[in-house]
């Protein structure tokens, strides 16, 4: 027979305290406490998934196309202020689109006709704005993932009267990849990405032959990809993965740099740069 488990006085065994009643406020059991930490993630990550404004820019438009890839880009959430969310809930329906992969865009439609640039990453739009009011006759695609930006870049269009501009949420490589005809642009605009300046880090850099490869598939022949930094090492990159493409060639016959196009304002951003002794690059190539 084998013994009781739990031994009493007449069955002795080693010696032990009889439970108490649980505190209130002891931790909960080991099972329990993983089932709170996960329905905690769970709520964190539908809160991640739901729209701010709704009617607005998705918070994950592209849900499905989580591919294992790296990204060049960190999205992140930042104050709205009051104007930017009455710009996104006026102006969205009209000029936002979601990067969502289920479907391609056809540009002369969505610009009634006129010729496409694509920008990635435009900060808060000054730039963008400036552009889109200095050349009438050419459409932008503004890509960005920070929703103050896109709110103020609405509002900076409404209050110029600009028709010109649309604002695209979401991550630009699946924009080029899924949503994109071939030939569809006449211009790509790289200004001031994200430098990943730590050499671990360099792998995010956007400007990568991969990258290049997808663009030089939308992009129509003799259309210009104008990229500028002012992190040097990154300009470095960017002129050589573009001069060892073959089907892009530097529109600088000494195949260095550019100077700075009229066209390209000088931001805010760079000006800052500019003041702590950056030196500021840009990059010209035409697809061949």
């Amino acid at each position: 027979m084998s013994e009781p488990l739990n031994p009493t006085p007449e069955t002795p065994g080693p010696a032990a305290e009889a439970p108490g009643p649980t505190p209130e406020n002891a931790p909960p059991a080991t099972d329990d406490a993983a089932a709170l930490r996960a329905a905690s993630f769970e709520r964190q990550r539908r809160l991640r998934q739901e729209p701010r404004f709704p009617g607005g820019p998705a918070a994950d438009p592209a849900g499905s196309h989580h591919e294992r890839r790296i990204r060049s880009f960190q999205p992140r959430r930042s104050r709205v202020t009051a104007g930017q969310e009455d710009a996104l809930q006026r102006l969205w329906p009209k000029w936002g689109l979601d990067i969502d992969g289920k479907g391609v865009l056809h540009l002369p439609t969505l610009f009634d006709g006129l010729p496409v640039v694509l920008e990635i990453g435009f900060g808060m739009g000054e730039a963008t704005a400036q552009m889109a009011a200095d050349a009438p006759d050419t459409g932008i695609l503004a890509v960005d993932v920070h929703t103050p930006g896109q709110g103020n870049l609405l509002g900076l269009a409404d209050r110029a009267g600009l028709s010109n501009v649309r604002v695209a949420n979401g991550d630009a490589i699946i924009l080029l990849r899924e949503m994109l005809e071939p030939a569809a642009l006449d211009g790509l605009r790289v200004y001031f990405p994200d430098p990943w300046p730590k050499k671990r880090h360099h792998k995010r850099r956007l400007i990568q032959p991969e990258f290049l490869d997808l663009v030089a598939q939308r992009l129509k022949p003799g259309a210009v990809l104008h990229c500028a930094t002012d992190w040097e090492p990154y300009a470095e990159q960017m002129l050589d993965v573009l001069t060892a493409h073959p089907l892009f060639e530097n529109t600088q016959a000494d195949g260095g740099y550019a100077p700075r196009p009229a066209f390209r304002p000088l931001t805010r951003f760079e000006g800052q740069g500019l003041d702590k002794g950056h030196v500021v690059h840009d990059v010209l190539f035409t697809r061949r």
